[in-house]
């Protein structure tokens, strides 16, 4: 890992978080898949929600990690731990504090979905993603509902509706849907007959 990924992340240090972008991209690259299993292990520990310092930490390694990401193309190369720490999220509470405040892993959650998400005409990434995206569906806000709704009525018009064929049914019973998504969803089941 990177030298100042290892003393951001290993010491914890916020004062030096904003030095990651810094770095050029491709310099840290080949340090992303190591720093979000490092995040994974910082979020999962049993008082990540009340420490402030630690959560912004994250928030920033993770902006710069997918940045990175996108900057490189090399989502592929990261999916596994990518989704490995959205994975994570679910052993957490998702539910928000008050009205509009979410909890400090819905927001890792809501970030690296969208990291995720927006690459839904890569085969190999929405094999890892879509199996968790339909545990979202049942935890989270309909924000996220909305999102996951969006991504998998994309899969079949770039010809993967296979990725959904064991997740239909349980993704058009979700309760996040709302009316516009679940007319999507219709929009899917019927681009699987074509396909099938």
């Amino acid at each position: 890992m990177h030298q100042l990924f290892r003393l951001v992340l290993g010491q914890k240090d916020l004062s030096r978080a904003g030095d990651l972008f810094s770095l050029d991209d491709s310099e840290i690259e080949d340090s992303l898949t190591e720093a979000l299993e490092q995040i994974t292990i910082i979020s999962s520990s049993s008082d990540y929600q009340t420490n402030n310092n630690d959560q912004a930490v994250v928030e920033i390694c993770i902006t710069r990690i997918t940045t990175a990401i996108r900057e490189t193309e090399s989502i592929e190369k990261h999916a596994k731990a990518l989704v490995g720490l959205w994975d994570s999220c679910l052993e957490h509470n998702l539910r928000p504090f008050g009205k509009d405040e979410d909890t400090p892993h819905a927001k890792i959650a809501s970030d690296i979905m969208s990291c995720i998400l927006q690459n839904y005409n890569r085969p190999p990434v929405m094999a890892l993603a879509i199996p968790i995206a339909v545990k979202f569906l049942h935890r989270g806000n309909k924000e996220w509902g909305h999102g996951i709704c969006r991504t998998t009525c994309l899969l079949p018009a770039n010809y993967q509706a296979d990725l959904l064929a064991d997740h239909t049914e349980v993704i058009v019973k979700s309760d996040t849907p709302r009316y516009g998504a679940k007319l999507s969803l219709g929009h899917v089941l019927g681009t699987f007959k074509v396909f099938s």
